[in-house]
């Protein structure tokens, strides 16, 4: 499973897969450093940030928002 941390709600992670379907993820199952915006996956239970995945996310999300300011 992959998606990407959409919000925390009290204990819950939003997390919205790649279909663009959203599951509720508890908090503690995630790493601690986990925050929105970061993509994840599962493997055998446990999650992982991937890292690479979430930085060119976010430079992707920047470049559509510079262009928007021009």
């Amino acid at each position: 499973m992959k998606g990407i941390i959409d919000r925390f709600e009290e204990n819950i992670a939003v997390v919205e897969l790649e279909n663009r379907e959203k599951i509720d993820i508890s908090r503690q199952l995630l790493p601690l450093e986990a925050c929105e915006g970061d993509v994840v996956y599962e493997e055998n239970g446990v999650f992982y940030i991937d890292q690479e995945e979430t930085k060119k996310n976010k430079e992707d999300i920047n470049k559509l928002m510079d262009n928007l300011w021009e």
